[in-house]
C-alpha cells in the first residue's frame, strides 16, 4: 500500500501555514522545538493509552474504540482542568454520534498533571490565541486507541467532518501492526485536498475547523495485533459544546 509523505513545515512555519491553508504538519522533530518540550517527555506520555477503557457508544456496533476525555481550560496563560462532563456534538457536525451526551472514562490525574501534557495544551492555546485572537479557550482532550481485533478499525466513523470547534490538533501517538490510516484533508468551500499518512510518533497535524473538513480511513491489520493511537485536542472559543 502506498503512503504519500505528510507535507511538513517546520517549527518556525508551523502557524504560517495554518494561516494560509487551514492546516499545517508538523515532525516530532519540530513539534519540539515548536512547543519546547524534550522528545522524552513526549515519549512518556504514550504508556498511558495502554489502559484506555472501551468506547460503548459506537452506533455502527464497533468494538475497535478505545477512549478517555477530559476537559480543561485555559485563560490569561493558565491552564485549569475542569469537572468531569461528557462529550456532545450537534447533529450538523457528527450524523453518526451527534445529539448524544457521551460519557467517557476521564484522563487519568496522573497524565493531566505531566509537564508535558500541560505544555502541549498551553502552547495550542497561544496558537489558537494567534490564530483567532486572545480569549479563553475551552479545550476537550481525547486519548484514542483504535484497533483491529475485528479485523478493521475507523479512526472517524463518521466521514469526512468538521467538529464545531476552532482548532483541532491531532496527535499520532503510535502505529503498531496496521495498514491503512490516512489523513484527508479538504477545504470545506474549495477544490483543494491533501492525503497523507500519519507515521512517526508524535507527529502533529493542526486544523483551523471553521476552514477545513478531515477524516482517516479505517485501518487493517499489518499484523497479528494492530492498533492505532493518537491525541484529538478541539479548542473552542466561548464555552464547551453543551445540548441547547
Amino acid at each position: 500500500m502506498k503512503h504519500f509523505p505528510p507535507p511538513y513545515a517546520s517549527a518556525s512555519q508551523f502557524e504560517d501555514r495554518l494561516r494560509e491553508l487551514g492546516a499545517a504538519v508538523i515532525a516530532p522533530e519540530g513539534l519540539c522545538h515548536w512547543a519546547e518540550i524534550p522528545a522524552e517527555d513526549l515519549q512518556a506520555l504514550a504508556p498511558f493509552w495502554d489502559d484506555l477503557p472501551p468506547d460503548t457508544h459506537l452506533r455502527d456496533g464497533g468494538r475497535y474504540r478505545f477512549r478517555r476525555h477530559g476537559s480543561f481550560v485555559v485563560a490569561d496563560g493558565e491552564l485549569r482542568q475542569q469537572g468531569h462532563r461528557a462529550h456532545w456534538q450537534p447533529l450538523d457536525y457528527n450524523a453518526l454520534h451527534g445529539g448524544l451526551e457521551r460519557w467517557f472514562e476521564p484522563v487519568q490525574p496522573a497524565l493531566a498533571a505531566l509537564p508535558a501534557w500541560q505544555t502541549l495544551l498551553l502552547r495550542l492555546a497561544r496558537a489558537a490565541d494567534a490564530l483567532k485572537g486572545p480569549q479563553p479557550w475551552f479545550i476537550e482532550t481525547h486519548q484514542f486507541r483504535i484497533d483491529t481485533t475485528d479485523g478493521i478499525g475507523r479512526p472517524t466513523p463518521e466521514g469526512a467532518h468538521r467538529d464545531g470547534v476552532d482548532l483541532v490538533a491531532v496527535f499520532l501517538v503510535s502505529r503498531v501492526g496496521i495498514k491503512g490510516g490516512e489523513s484527508r484533508v479538504f477545504e470545506a468551500d474549495g477544490p483543494r485536498g491533501e492525503r497523507f499518512t500519519l507515521q512517526e510518533p508524535w507527529t502533529l497535524l493542526l486544523l483551523d475547523d471553521e476552514r477545513v473538513i478531515h477524516e482517516t480511513t479505517p485501518i487493517q491489520p499489518a499484523a497479528e495485533h494492530g492498533h492505532r493511537d493518537t491525541l484529538v485536542v478541539t479548542l473552542r472559543r466561548g464555552s464547551f459544546q453543551d445540548p441547547v
